[in-house]
């Protein structure tokens, strides 16, 4: 039994001894694979360092590069390319083309006098330059006589807004509108009348415009607009051949059935709101007392103009 013990003893003395020296062979090649790796570490280091300082950096606008994608921008157009476009569009692409010869622009029929509500002539001429304000004339005519034309009397200016007069609903497509320089409740200089009289006899000589067709922006628009005011010399225009006028020195009496209401609208007035056109009427011929109620000699008036001219 000790024989045995003896030699297994041995045995595991020599097979520790054998451990040992496998370790000390292995120990210089782990060593040795260790350092290995530190260099490579320190040469990808030294390499990273060598590009980053060896790199320029370039600053390249997004603009010079050709296949670079382009953002769409929205661009207001000028008036005078919506024009084109709207003529672009009234051509319709699934139909052969054929051009006629025989055509030409809008004709004016009617002449809209306004007054500007504004401080000068200089105001007016930039409200309507302005893109926000949606709105023009033809004409400007300022306290001095100046007069400025601002679109051709052939484009549709956009003066009358929301407006009637007998069953036209659209009086910017029919008329020509001239504003002229006043506050509101000012009289109006002799200088600016007569300079719209010659203007007046100019449009009505070039268009053939009838005499009825002089009007007020209050007579197209009574629920909205006082323009021109009470102190416009609708007479004096009248006695020119531009509008109406009923005969102050003898007005006779209006027969039983005469119907106000009915003369209004032959006249022109939107009856929608009979007040409103009373008073765009009074304001006009009455100038005194401008309210919806008719007086009796009111209704002479009404019905002299009626029956001179209607």
């Amino acid at each position: 039994m000790m024989k045995w013990g003896g030699l297994g003893l041995l045995l595991i003395t020599v097979l520790c001894a054998c451990g040992s020296k496998k370790d000390l062979k292995q120990k210089p090649l782990i060593a040795a694979t260790e350092s290995k790796v530190d260099s490579l570490t320190q040469v990808i280091k030294e390499s990273a360092k060598s590009v980053r300082e060896s790199t320029t950096t370039l600053l390249v606008s997004a603009d010079t590069l050709p296949n670079f994608p382009s953002i769409p921008v929205i661009k207001e157009l000028t008036p005078e390319e919506k024009l084109m476009e709207q003529r672009r569009a009234g051509v319709n692409k699934n139909t052969d083309w054929a051009n006629a010869i025989h055509y030409d622009n809008r004709k004016p029929n009617y002449v809209i006098i306004h007054h500007t509500s504004q401080n000068s002539t200089a105001q007016t001429v930039r409200t309507f330059q302005l893109a926000h304000t949606k709105v023009s004339s033809h004409y400007v005519i300022g306290r001095d006589g100046q007069v400025i034309q601002m679109l051709n009397d052939y484009d549709r200016a956009w003066h009358a807004g929301k407006s009637k007069w007998g069953t036209i609903t659209d009086m910017n497509s029919v008329s020509l509108g001239i504003e002229l320089d006043n506050n509101g409740r000012e009289p109006f200089p002799e200088t600016q009348i007569n300079s719209l009289l010659v203007l007046l006899d100019t449009l009505k000589s070039k268009y053939l415009i009838p005499q009825l067709n002089f009007i007020g922006h209050a007579d197209i628009a009574p629920t909205r607009k006082d323009d021109p005011n009470v102190n416009f010399p609708w007479k004096i225009l009248a006695e020119k051949g531009f509008g109406v006028w009923y005969n102050e020195d003898f007005l006779p009496e209006p027969p039983t059935a005469f119907n106000p209401t009915d003369a209004l609208k032959i006249i022109g007035y939107d009856m929608s709101n009979p007040e409103a056109a009373i008073r765009a009427f009074k304001r006009k011929f009455i100038r005194t007392e401008v309210n919806g109620v008719l007086t009796a000699r009111d209704r002479a008036v009404l019905y002299d103009l009626y029956r001179k001219y209607y």
